[in-house]
């Protein structure tokens, strides 16, 4: 009986262990790096830049794209899962690279408030690079933009939550998680080119396939126009 006892308390241990691991990384990382020391974004481009742009540069290559490119937009699709990396050549846009989005939680459907475990819809740019985050490497996201604190305040609603990024590791919490292969090259490729020549646009699904922009009925009824603007903004991004 005893034995079973410390049994069960073992696996629990380590169940509770792997779920801190996975989910409680914002809990345990950053005490970690406080005593291990933070990093600066020249320190991860230099640690990972060589291998993250040999990677990425056959891409450009392949494209036909020049590398560093003067422009990336990054296209994330929520139903495909994917996100598309696409550079300027200097007169049009060209499709570098697909990436599977291996964690994104919520559903179809604009971030509302905080708490919603959404990940917001719409068209961004980039506010900061974090090299010391939680997963790994992240990319900061512009939510709430100047449309989702608009049509907040049309709603009445207040709490809108933050800290949206595209980042490492495969778990999310109302951010895009792509593995830590993807983040060191999107990491690397933001800080060559500087964050105000970034686009990201995150859309419900892929609307150059489906015209469709309708959104389900339960959503606000301003999300037709929301959904009208990101298909405009896919126009340019022709596969």
């Amino acid at each position: 009986m005893r034995r079973r006892i410390i049994t069960s308390l073992l696996l629990g241990f380590i169940v509770l262990g792997i779920v801190l691991y996975l989910y409680g990384r914002s809990i345990w990382v950053p005490p970690y790096r406080s005593i291990m020391g933070k990093r600066s974004v020249q320190e991860v481009v230099s640690l990972y830049g060589p291998a993250a742009e040999s990677r990425t540069l056959r891409f450009f290559q392949a494209a036909g794209a020049p590398y560093p490119p003067a422009a990336i937009s990054m296209i994330a699709l929520k139903e495909e899962r994917r996100l598309e990396l696409w550079a300027h050549d200097g007169s049009t846009w060209r499709p570098v690279k697909t990436y599977k989005i291996k964690a994104a939680s919520g559903k179809p459907g604009p971030k509302l408030r905080e708490g919603d475990l959404q990940v917001p819809e719409g068209i961004y740019r980039i506010e900061g690079l974090n090299p010391n985050s939680s997963y790994h490497l992240s990319i900061k996201l512009n939510y709430p933009n100047k449309f989702d604190v608009e049509h907040a305040k049309l709603d009445g609603r207040t709490d809108l939550g933050g800290d949206i990024f595209i980042h490492g590791k495969d778990v999310s919490i109302g951010c895009l998680a792509m593995g830590d292969e993807a983040i060191e090259e999107l990491f690397v490729l933001v800080s060559r080119i500087g964050i105000e020549n970034v686009t990201v646009i995150i859309a419900p699904r892929d609307f150059r396939r489906n015209n469709n922009v309708e959104p389900r009925r339960d959503l606000p009824s301003w999300v037709s126009e929301l959904y009208t603007i990101i298909h405009q903004g896919l126009l340019s991004y022709k596969l």
